[in-house]
């Protein structure tokens, strides 16, 4: 049985109520987007409240969070108050669509989303999990058409997606004029398979994207890489 809660260097996790838990590659996610200079950042499907918390911890940033459903809005409310940087985290509980009917603050300057993104898998029996992992509510469209409206002219654009659906949303973001500056390919180990992409999307001018690769374990499957290490130090407990 998961636990409860995911203890953190300077924040924790509560997460009894959302269907989907800490993991691994949010982590890796939450601790590789460039915060650096940023003034304010929304997160787009917050859950538990953990990747606004990541960037919370690096920056200096006024951070909204978008959340639907019910349970993970109450989770991501508690995790926020409870955390050192409360009063800059904001949650908005309601779904990205009516977020944009009343959204009139400044463009932001990165927008990052671990969207339900299961496009191509068979569904759980669990209502929950369905709405956390596959698409259906919050739509790639509806990701792009906000980001079109409400990025600032040099911000970012970030997703977490497995490799199928994020060539679907390159596709999807070159008809919005949105173009792939990086990937980062997220492979469970030295030799494995990659399980994620993070993307990072800009409207500058197009250039070939950079390609990179992350792993998070040897190839023995079990000891951290020194580049995991490096990059969630701030974070995990045991670095």
């Amino acid at each position: 049985m998961p636990n409860t809660y995911f203890q953190f260097k300077q924040f924790r996790i509560e997460q009894d109520k959302c269907a989907m838990k800490v993991c691994t590659d949010s982590c890796v996610f939450g601790a590789a987007v460039d915060v650096a200079g940023a003034q304010r950042i929304l997160d787009i499907g917050a859950g538990t409240g953990l990747l606004s918390l990541m960037v919370a911890q690096r920056s200096q940033a006024f951070i909204d969070a978008v959340e639907i459903n019910p349970e993970a809005q109450v989770q991501a409310a508690e995790n926020f108050a409870a955390s050192p940087w409360a009063e800059r985290l904001y949650l908005h509980p309601v779904s990205l669509q009516k977020f944009a009917e009343n959204h009139q603050v400044e463009p932001y300057d990165i927008i990052l989303s671990n969207p339900p993104f299961f496009l191509f898998s068979l569904k759980s029996p669990d209502s929950a999990k369905n709405a956390a992992k596959h698409t259906g509510e919050l739509l790639f469209e509806d990701i792009l058409l906000f980001a079109k409206q409400c990025l600032a002219p040099t911000g970012k654009l970030y997703l977490l997606l497995p490799p199928a659906e994020a060539a679907l949303f390159r596709k999807l973001a070159l008809l919005h004029n949105f173009n792939l500056a990086e990937t980062t390919e997220v492979y469970t180990y030295r030799g494995g398979k990659c399980i994620r992409h993070i993307q990072t999307y800009t409207v500058s001018l197009p250039v070939a994207p950079a390609v990179k690769q992350f792993f998070i374990r040897e190839e023995d499957k079990v000891t951290y890489t020194s580049e995991f290490a490096l990059l969630l130090q701030e974070y995990y407990l045991q670095f």
